[in-house]
Formats: C-alpha cells, sequence, structure tokens
C-alpha cells in the first residue's frame, strides 16, 4: 500500500501584545508551513509487515515584526547617542528604529525585543516491521532524522530596559529617576544550526497467558547537541586559552580549538533505554484471584517501567547565538543609567561596547587565527550563555502502577500510582560567581587604602587597593574580571514527580461524565533552563517545581435534557425541544508554587544572568499565612516572615514551599442539536466561561526588595472574571 500526505499552512497573526502589555506596539508574526510524508507498507509473508516513511517539514516564520513604536528617533525620546562617545543609546537596525522595550513588575511597553526570520527544515525517515510468531508480536524500527535552523534577525536591537524597584523600592519611581535594574542589547543574530538523531529499538508483545500480556523492550538512541555550520558559536573552559581567537580572554574557548568539538560538548552513543510494562485481567481460570479482584473481566492491572532519552533542545544552541566572537550581546556588569546605559550610574564611568558591531572574516581557524578582533571593547564579557562542554543527554525513568475496575455497563473506575525522575536535566547556572568571602574582606575599609571603592553588591567586577598597595581586579571566580555573569546551560538538575490518581468515567445515552482527581507532589533544583540552580551548592536549590499543583480535581460532564419527552410527538415541538444539551467543566485545584527571589545582590554572588538570591527566614515567631483571601487588602502570606539574605551569603529561605491562591472554576455550555436532514445538522452553543464569576487570583509577589503596599506578599492581579459567547454552526 502506497501512502502520500502533502499539508500546507499560511498564517499570518497580528499581536497587540506580542512582547509588551501596553497596547500600541502590534506585531505581525507570518510564515507557511509545509510537510509532505510518503510511505509504503509491504506484506513481507503472512506473519510479517514491514512500513517505511519518508517525512520532510519545512516552517517558514517571520516573527515579532513591528507595527506601532516606529520612526521614532532615539534622540526625541531623551537618549544620549550614540553609544561609544557619550555611553548613550543607538539602533542596530535603521529599519526597526523605535520605541526600545521597557518593563515594569507588571507592565510593559515598546516594540518587540525579538524580531527574526526564522527557516526550518527536518528530514526523515523511519521503518518499522512487525512479525507475530506464536503468542509473541515482535517489532524492531529505526528512525532518523536531520533537522535544520537557519535564523537571522534581532534581539534588544534599539536597547531593553528592566525597572524592578531595586533602587527605591518602586519599579516605576526607579523609571523616573533614570535608575534602570538591568540593560541589554544585542547585535544581529546569525544562526545555521543543525542536529542529527538516530533511533533503533526492538520489542515484544507476549501474550504469556490469555489473562496476561508482557511487554518488554531496548531502545539505543544518538542525538548531536545542536551545532552551527560556521562555528558561530563559543563556550566557556577554566583556563584554556583559544587558538582560533588568540587575543580571547582566557577561558574564551570555539569549535576548531583544542578539545572543543562543533557540538562543544561531545555526542554520547551509550544511552539505552529498557522499558516493561504488563497488563493483567484476571479470567475465570485464574480462580480466587478472579473473585478476590471483581470477577473475571471486570477489572485489570497495569504496570509499567521505562527509561527515556531527550534530545537538546534548539532554543539552548539559540541562546550562544549573538555573543562575541560573534556577535555582541550586552548586559550591564553594573547598574546603568536609563538616558546613557552604558555609562556606570554609581561611578560614572563609561563601560566598553562594541557597536555598531563588525563580524570577523568567515573563514577563521586555529590554522588561520584572528587576531584583530577589539576583545578590550566587549570586556568584562557579560550576559552571554554557554552550552557546558560535558553536557549529556538528559533522561527520565517513568514508573506506573494502576488498577481498573468496571461497574456495570457503563461505568470504570480507575486508581493509579503515576511518579517519574528526572536526571541529568538542564538549567542555567551562573559560571563566574563572586567570591563571597574575598568581597566581604574587601568591604572593610580598614582592609583598603584611603579612597579605595569598598566592595559591596553589584560590586564583582570592581577594582579594590589593598592597604598594603596590593590590587584586586575584580572578585569573580574562576573566570576572573574579563567576564561578567554568563550563565552556563548545564546538564546537572534532577526532579522527582510522584502522584496518586483516581479517576471515575461513566458513559450511557443520556449522561458522559468523567471525575478526576490528583493528589502530587513535584521537586527539582531547575523548573527548566530559565530557573536557575546555586552555583555554590545546588542542592540549597532544591524545592517545589514551578508548576507543581499539589491537589487536583476536575469534573467533564455532558447531560442530555429530556424536553423533547414533554413535547409530545408532533414534528415542529419534536425539532424545538429535542438536541438539547447541558455541558461543562468543574476545576478545583490548589495554586502553584510562590517563587521567592531578592534582587539586591547582599550575597555577593554576582548572578545577574542567573539569579539565585533568595530572602532568609526571620526566626521572629511569626507565623507565614495572614490572610488567604486577597479580597481583603491584606498581604496573601506575612511578608514579616522574611528577612534579607546576610551579607556575603544566599538566603536560606527554600525559594519554593508554599502554594498561591488556587482555583475554583467553573466552564458551562448549553447545546441545541437540530437535524436539517440527513446530511445537515444545525447547533446552537451558549458558553460561559467562570460561569459563577467567581474570583480566580494569581499569585503574589514572591519578590522581597519589592516591598511597597501592592508589593512582596500582595495579590495584584487575577484571571479572567465570567466570559460569555454566544455561537451557531452549519455542520454538513
Amino acid at each position: 500500500m502506497l501512502f502520500g500526505y502533502y499539508f500546507a499552512d499560511k498564517y499570518n497573526v497580528a499581536n497587540p501584545y506580542a512582547s509588551v502589555t501596553v497596547p500600541g506596539f502590534t506585531a505581525d508574526t507570518y510564515g507557511l508551513a509545509q510537510m509532505i510524508n510518503l510511505g509504503l507498507t509491504t506484506t513481507v509473508s503472512t506473519s510479517t509487515v514491514n512500513d517505511v516513511r519518508v517525512v520532510y517539514l519545512r516552517n517558514v516564520n517571520f516573527i515579532g515584526n513591528p507595527q506601532g513604536g516606529l520612526g521614532v528617533s532615539l534622540s526625541s525620546l531623551g537618549f544620549n547617542t550614540p553609544w561609544n562617545s557619550t555611553g548613550g543609546l543607538g539602533n542596530i537596525s535603521a529599519s526597526l528604529a523605535g520605541v526600545p522595550n521597557v518593563s515594569f513588575n507588571n507592565y510593559s511597553f515598546g516594540i518587540p525585543s525579538t524580531t527574526f526570520d526564522q527557516y526550518n527544515n527536518t528530514f526523515q525517515i523511519i521503518d518499522n516491521i512487525t512479525r507475530i510468531v506464536g503468542t509473541h508480536t515482535f517489532q524492531f524500527g529505526a528512525d532518523v532524522h536531520y533537522d535544520q535552523i537557519n535564523l537571522i534577525g534581532f534581539t534588544s536591537e534599539n536597547g531593553q530596559f528592566a525597572f524592578t524597584g531595586a533602587e527605591t523600592g518602586i519599579d516605576f519611581a526607579d523609571f523616573l529617576i533614570g535608575a534602570p535594574s538591568t540593560f541589554i542589547q544585542g547585535s544581529p543574530d546569525i544562526e545555521h544550526t543543525r542536529s542529527k538523531y538516530y533511533g533503533v529499538y526492538a520489542q515484544d508483545s507476549w501474550r504469556a497467558r490469555p489473562s496476561l500480556t508482557l511487554n518488554y523492550g531496548l531502545r539505543w538512541e544518538a542525538s548531536t547537541p545542536w551545532y552551527d555550520t560556521r562555528n558561530f558559536i563559543e563556550t566557556l573552559l577554566v583556563g584554556e586559552q583559544s587558538q582560533v581567537f588568540p587575543t580571547a580572554p582566557t577561558g574564551l574557548v570555539l569549535p576548531g580549538d583544542p578539545g572543543v568539538p562543533r557540538t562543544l560538548a561531545p555526542t554520547k552513543y551509550n544511552n539505552f533505554a529498557p522499558r516493561f510494562g504488563l497488563a493483567y485481567s484476571p479470567r475465570s481460570t485464574d480462580g480466587l484471584l478472579a473473585k478476590i479482584l471483581g470477577g473475571p473481566g471486570n477489572t485489570s492491572i497495569r504496570a509499567g517501567y521505562g527509561l527515556f532519552y531527550q534530545s537538546i533542545q534548539q532554543a539552548d544552541t539559540e541562546q550562544e547565538i549573538g555573543d562575541a566572537p560573534y556577535g555582541f550581546y550586552y548586559q550591564n556588569p553594573t547598574p546603568p543609567l536609563l538616558n546613557s546605559p552604558f555609562i556606570d550610574r554609581t561611578t560614572g564611568n563609561l563601560e566598553p561596547s562594541d557597536f555598531p558591531f563588525q563580524f570577523p572574516p568567515a573563514n577563521v581557524s586555529a590554522k588561520n587565527p584572528d587576531t584583530s578582533f577589539p576583545w578590550s571593547l566587549v570586556e568584562p564579557i557579560s550576559g552571554g550563555n554557554y552550552f557546558y562542554n560535558k553536557n549529556t543527554l538528559p533522561y527520565s525513568q517513568d514508573y506506573q502502577l494502576s488498577l481498573q475496575r468496571q461497574f456495570g455497563s457503563a461505568t470504570v473506575m480507575t486508581l493509579s500510582y503515576v511518579g517519574t525522575v528526572g536526571r541529568k536535566l538542564l538549567t542555567y547556572v551562573e559560571s563566574n560567581p563572586g567570591e563571597q568571602a574575598l568581597c566581604l574582606e574587601l568591604s572593610n575599609p580598614a582592609n583598603l587604602q584611603p579612597g579605595s571603592p569598598t566592595c559591596g553588591p553589584f560590586g564583582e567586577n570592581g577594582v579594590y587597593t589593598l592597604a598594603n598597595g596590593q590590587v584586586i581586579n575584580g572578585v569573580r571566580a574562576p573566570f576572573g574580571p574579563n567576564f561578567g555573569s554568563n550563565a552556563y546551560m548545564k546538564s546537572m538538575a534532577n526532579s522527582s514527580y510522584n502522584s496518586l490518581q483516581a479517576s471515575l468515567q461513566h458513559r450511557d445515552k443520556y449522561e458522559n461524565f468523567m471525575i478526576a482527581y490528583t493528589w502530587s507532589k513535584s521537586m527539582d533544583n531547575g523548573s527548566g533552563t530559565l530557573d536557575a540552580t546555586n552555583p555554590y551548592n545546588p542542592r540549597l536549590s532544591r524545592g517545589l517545581s514551578i508548576f507543581d499543583v499539589p491537589q487536583n480535581f476536575v469534573a467533564s460532564y455532558t447531560i442530555q435534557l429530556p424536553f423533547d419527552k414533554w413535547s409530545g410527538n408532533g414534528t415542529l415541538a419534536k425539532r424545538l425541544t429535542g438536541g438539547w444539551a447541558l455541558s461543562g467543566i468543574t476545576t478545583f485545584a490548589s495554586g502553584q508554587p510562590i517563587q521567592l527571589s531578592e534582587t539586591d545582590d547582599n550575597s555577593l554572588s554576582g548572578t545577574f544572568l542567573a539569579p539565585v538570591d533568595v530572602p532568609s527566614y526571620a526566626d521572629n515567631g511569626s507565623k507565614l499565612y495572614v490572610d488567604r483571601n486577597p479580597r481583603h487588602g491584606n498581604p496573601y502570606f506575612n511578608p514579616n516572615y522574611f528577612v534579607q539574605e546576610p551579607l556575603g551569603q544566599i538566603g536560606d529561605a527554600m525559594r519554593r514551599f508554599f502554594v498561591g491562591p488556587g482555583l475554583n472554576n467553573s466552564n458551562l455550555a448549553l447545546l441545541k442539536d437540530t437535524k436539517i436532514s440527513e446530511t445537515k445538522e444545525v447547533q446552537f452553543r451558549a458558553e460561559a466561561f467562570n460561569v459563577f464569576n467567581h474570583a480566580q487570583f494569581n499569585n503574589p509577589s514572591g519578590d522581597f526588595n519589592n516591598t511597597v503596599r501592592g508589593g512582596f506578599g500582595y495579590v495584584t492581579s487575577a484571571r479572567d472574571p465570567r466570559i460569555m459567547q454566544v455561537a451557531l454552526k452549519l455542520l454538513f
């Protein structure tokens, strides 16, 4: 049997809130997605079938093209220009010149922070062989695909500012006095990244007994970390001097340097993943066991275990693009000014920058090194994300045990234990943290010469003179003063999820419903790449996962309303009263964890790109919770339960250990189906989301430095109120 399929989807989306919350900065995203899928299924013999597929997928995206906020010069907005002479701000792309992206704690404005043209291709071939031998069903297969992502675009081309209240305690007050918490700007992003995947498996489904089926198998797979065809990526290795760029600061290396492959981290070929499962449904021949489990044919037991590898996401390599020497992604190493963001507002010093940026020659290698790149203009290198050179594939171990019982002909109950353990998960971790003890020593004027600045928060890259005349150039290690805050993307995090899941499902002519309840707990020390991990002691970052929901009850239901039974047998009456139904989904769920943070660098860790600072417990006898009902205007939790982290130490509070407001939500729909003919039908729908208009509050602020009323501990926003809509559909 030959199979062929072609798909094309041309799309255009105008998003009024592309990366901001204030209207007026709409951005367009448009493109074309296409897929070709060709297959051949062959019956080799009466017991063997082979199925092969060849797939090509192409997706062209033009992302975040601004439609509002353009045509405004930076100088007219009050910025000093250009970059190098005044420490001011300039445009990377003349076509995208406009209002810079500015974010506050609860809102933002400006043109999109990213504008990309992206061309993606995937080439894939899959082959599966199935062979039946007695009570065994064997399967063997292979999956190979080659992935391409080509991108040309801009990130923060007009600069991107964030105001968190770090200076005054109020984010908008910081804006008024021109004191941003962070500022970033990037040169053009150019990437031609690739990845290859290989997978082979063998498995057997063995019907060991009429009541027992066993499944077992083994999968082998290899997946290359993403690489760039022109080697426009880099990483950090302690003590290594690049041979491709011999004048680069020690520690920055690129593909072609000794021990650095094109993929930055090596491809591992020892990834074997076993799988096992069983399904048991007692029969009458099973005697006493069948009676204990409720009779033959009414009960089933299932168990399973599997080890699953995950490919490295391309987003990590994309974070590599645009950093020196193949780009310049500037993030302030010291507190900046608003009108001149390359000037340190505490000292007035001009931070070096390399705008407008010039790319090195395309043929650079260890045999043809580049010594002309102006490294002094980009040092200290900060704001970079570097793929760790010893990363391996993340993996998880999943396991499950379930009991399913049927009652009558229409009702099924299921009880399950489901768990997952994740290992080698990718997370951000600061590569060059501050040496806290050294900074503390340098914070004492008695240890310094008169007139020397003292070390303190945000002073990790400062220059200090000891009383004996020795000059200390920064307190960061292991990469030293030529680097600021840079994050490793490192496969070092772990996670665990355990749950009890129960459901009751009923289906008949007049009513269908499913009731499900989950009691679970998920913990980790890195809920995704952006959830940074403590660089000194990763165990201290362990806490509730960002997405943890301890209890979740969901009921979905559809009831056929019996109006037609009361209307007689008239055709018109039947059409008016028949086909009515009530459908809905009701959810009662715990809230998600509140993320605690502190943004004042009181820890002296300098983890600005991969922040890990948290407050400490007050230990003053106060209770954590004050009022769980935000309607009263009180804080959701007691802010006095926490205090500022000690100088030179990361706070001892677990960053996520209690949850915010939960859900109490019902969505209802009233439906009416009316038959016009055998092939045509009209459906009327009246729908209400959050039908009881119950306030669904969002989490309070967990930022310790947001201390004003409506700040730390306070809920300031909610989910949607009741929304109603009606619709009329013609089905034919």
